[in-house]
């Protein structure tokens, strides 16, 4: 191995490059020009190292030497002074493959980092992929299911009272004698005309176009329409009314019609489902609604007239009133007439309530033949409800029952004996505690017929048989005033008295 050849396996590469490979290499950065072989050039004679001989150690030790100074030329070894230092600033030998710069921590750290990113979004990738064929497999596999099952036709029976039938079945079977009502009226406001519009239902009772609704949806009225379910609609004429009862018969010209059934509202009973057929709002004609009786025999006060009526959870709205409430027999049970939508500044729902269909026949009958209620049962008293101011005015130690105002001369008040300042606390067997008390208790007697009250005068309770007068129909006013309970204030006062003391003063209790 000559010189340079050693050089490059010790410094360089570390392989003995071929002869007709050899390249100089520069020494001392001097280039050196090949022009022959190596082995071809003379041998370079150059002066041996001259090594300092410490004899104090006997010719050992550092430098010591027993046949003198080596000579290095002698085996073609390469002298250590002639070997040059590996430079670093030197650039690639020829020959030798450049060795990359060694890259930052920095580098190596986002490399990995990228990598880690690239594998996990090809993980995610083929993730959402496979989950996306299995949702697609999955999704040509499902299958709507459709129903072949063959719809029934709703029956049209026969109401007889002895059928038990369907909602359904009874819709059909009675919604041919429910009747849409439009009314509307003008009146006179300040010299001008104003016309009104409202809207309800009503119910067939004779073939022969008699039609029964209630008084507040035909009251002040001066054209009344009627409209059949089959869409044929006639012009009706109000026959009576009565607000007492919020009755009234309307008659439309038509032939062949058909009439409901009226059942016995005595029968029903708390839970018994009921049908509610009408045109809630005046535009959702002959919708029905079910629900059941949450109380048979609830007593209401409707703008100062008491009621007995029935109530249930059905849903009713504005354009209900003066429909028919009907059981699974299909048959009459009451007529709708109000619903509570607030009770002492609270919303309320599913307060709904109609008027018992017995407690009206009789009076449908009358007003129908006669065109009003006759026979109504008169006091001839005025009166209204007991309450402790007025119990503190007249020393009575009473704050219950009807505090009687005045009495016709000649009436059945004052037949009975009955006087200013005596308090009615009873008819018959039933308590009268208010006004709207004695109104119910009323309703329940004829013209002509006799029942005991109990009132109190002069701290004692007495009694006294009362036979009715029939209230007269040409005042258009009944002879009690259920709103009455004091004689009534104004703002103007005569100076240290006002109405209400001139009023105490002049008629109070002698």
């Amino acid at each position: 191995m000559n010189q340079d050849n050693e050089y490059n396996y010790r410094y360089g590469s570390g392989q003995e490059l071929p002869k007709d490979d050899y390249v100089p290499q520069p020494r001392n950065g001097t280039p050196v020009e090949r022009t022959s072989h190596p082995q071809e050039q003379p041998p370079v004679e150059k002066a041996a190292p001259q090594y300092p001989v410490d004899h104090s150690n006997g010719g050992h030790g550092e430098g010591a030497c027993d046949n003198g100074p080596r000579d290095h030329t002698a085996r073609g070894d390469i002298p250590y002074s002639t070997v040059p230092p590996r430079s670093t600033d030197q650039g690639p030998r020829p020959g030798t493959p450049p060795r990359p710069p060694k890259k930052s921590f920095w580098q190596r750290s986002a490399v990995r980092i990228t990598a880690w990113i690239l594998c996990g979004v090809l993980i995610g990738g083929l993730s959402g992929y496979g989950g996306a064929m299995l949702a697609a497999n999955h999704r040509k596999a499902a299958t709507i299911h459709e129903s072949d099952r063959t719809a029934s036709e709703v029956e049209i029976k026969k109401v007889d009272g002895q059928t038990l039938m369907t909602p359904a079945e009874v819709y059909a079977s009675t919604v041919n004698s429910v009747v849409s009502i439009n009314s509307s009226a003008t009146t006179n406001v300040f010299g001008q005309t104003v016309e009104s519009a409202s809207s309800g239902s009503g119910f067939v009772v004779t073939e022969n176009g008699y039609i029964v609704t209630n008084h507040h949806v035909v009251d002040g009225a001066t054209s009344v329409t009627v409209t059949l379910y089959n869409g044929e609609t006639y012009p009706a004429a109000i026959i009576g009314g009565d607000s007492d009862y919020d009755l009234a018969v309307l008659k439309v010209e038509a032939e062949g019609l058909s009439p409901v059934t009226l059942g016995n509202s005595a029968d029903v009973n708390v839970g018994d489902t009921v049908l509610a057929i009408g045109n809630p709002l005046g535009e959702l004609t002959f919708s029905q609604s079910q629900g059941s009786v949450s109380s048979a025999n609830r007593a209401i006060n409707v703008d100062g007239t008491p009621f007995n009526m029935i109530q249930v959870d059905a849903s009713i709205n504005p354009g209900n009133s003066g429909g028919p409430l009907m059981n699974l027999y299909g048959e009459v049970i009451g007529i709708v007439s109000a619903k509570y939508s607030s009770y002492a500044n609270t919303v309320v729902e599913g307060l709904g309530f109609a008027i018992p269909i017995s407690d009206v026949k009789a009076v449908i009958a009358d007003i129908m033949e006669n065109g009003q209620v006759t026979g109504k049962a008169y006091l001839a008293i005025t009166a209204g409800t007991m309450n402790a101011q007025m119990a503190e005015q007249y020393q009575i130690d009473l704050k219950e029952g009807v505090f009687v105002y005045a009495v016709e001369k000649g009436g059945a008040g004052d037949r009975a004996g009955l006087r200013l300042g005596d308090v009615i606390t009873k008819m018959g067997d039933r308590e009268i505690k208010s006004m709207e008390d004695l109104s119910a208790a009323k309703k329940g007697h004829k013209a002509g017929e006799t029942v005991e009250i109990t009132f109190y005068r002069s701290g004692e309770y007495q009694t006294a048989q009362m036979t009715f007068d029939e209230q007269p129909q040409t005042t258009g006013q009944p002879e009690t005033q259920p709103q009455a309970q004091q004689p009534p204030r104004n703002e103007y006062q005569v100076p240290g008295m006002d109405l209400y003391d001139f009023y105490q003063y002049f008629f109070g209790r002698n």
